[in-house]
């Protein structure tokens, strides 16, 4: 039986790690689909503590595993199916192996949000994508005008990324002003590749029948207007949905789909813990995941001492 087991290898599951290893709870991670999460697909991060010139996003969940093996943590490359937190110890199927723990500390992460069109589904992968730095450099968008969907930070993170490789990055904004922070948004806007367009939304992204993006058709939200802007690729940034399906019916979930939480990372089931961007709805930043992965860990430690 386990002491402690930790659903997901982001900042979150990964602090987390390191902090139940250094307490000698021996805890095991369960990395999911995408070890590493969603930093292992951002270039460079230049608001981490501790790395005045930036690191590379891989690079930095990388030296985060590194470091929670060293105190004892055990990395395990599954996907969890389902769990039972309905009984103790709780049940978590992962790859069809049955894994029976005292704790769970929830660090699932979050996943791209999509535009939710139909196109979108048949063009994914065929020049449809939800990350720069992973297809942003293939052949077929080098030189072409690419179209990116968003006005937050990532957006402007992934249009910047693009300037190396597009002729021209048009990014698509359904708002007369971004939403990013100001570093970003000044950097985005004064670069001389990237072509803001305000108040419009991807009604549609052509074209399906090719099996290629050629193209998408905008709409102005004010005048309701329809303009066909030609591009080789559509790179949509709009934010991310909890990756929190497997939990519903087992411990409650906010109307979008965050795990509730009180006092500290407790969630509604007694030593089932909850941390990251499953539950942080407000700040969505590595250092605020990785904190929320901490604060897990001491709850965990806790309840654990309080119930032997």
């Amino acid at each position: 039986m386990e002491n402690v087991v930790i659903i997901g290898s982001g900042c979150a599951g990964l602090t987390a790690a390191i902090y139940t290893a250094r307490a000698n709870l021996n805890p095991l991670v369960l990395t999911g689909v995408s070890p590493g999460g969603l930093l292992t697909t951002t270039s460079i991060v230049e608001n981490y503590p501790g790395f005045p010139d930036g690191i590379d996003g891989f690079e930095l969940m990388s030296r985060l595993q590194r470091q929670a093996e060293k105190f004892g943590a055990r990395i395990q490359f599954a996907t969890v199916e389902s769990v039972d937190f309905s009984k103790r110890p709780f049940w978590i199927t992962a790859d069809g192996q049955l894994v029976v723990s005292k704790s769970v500390v929830i660090a699932s992460g979050a996943g791209h949000r999509r535009l939710g069109i139909e196109s979108e589904s048949r063009l994914e992968k065929k020049g449809v994508t939800y990350c720069a730095t992973c297809d942003g450099a293939l052949p077929v968008f080098r030189n072409q005008p690419l179209v990116v969907v968003g006005g937050g930070d990532s957006a402007c993170e992934e249009a910047l990324y693009l300037t190396r490789f597009a002729a021209v990055v048009h990014l698509v904004h359904r708002r007369d002003a971004l939403r990013a922070s100001k570093i970003m948004a000044e950097r985005a806007l004064n670069h001389p590749k990237i072509k803001p367009v305000w108040n419009s939304v991807v009604a549609d992204i052509l074209d399906p029948l090719q099996e290629k993006v050629t193209g998408v058709r905008l709409k102005n939200v004010r005048s309701g207007q329809e303009q066909i802007l030609p591009c080789a690729g559509v790179f949509i940034a709009i934010g991310h949905t909890p990756n929190t399906d497997l939990f519903r019916g087992q411990i409650e979930l906010d109307e979008q789909g965050y795990v509730r939480t009180s006092q500290g990372s407790q969630t509604a089931v007694p030593g089932v813990f909850a941390a990251g961007d499953c539950v942080d709805r407000a700040y969505r930043q590595a250092i605020t995941a990785a904190g929320l992965g901490c604060a897990a860990a001491i709850d965990v430690e806790r309840y654990l001492a309080a119930s032997s």
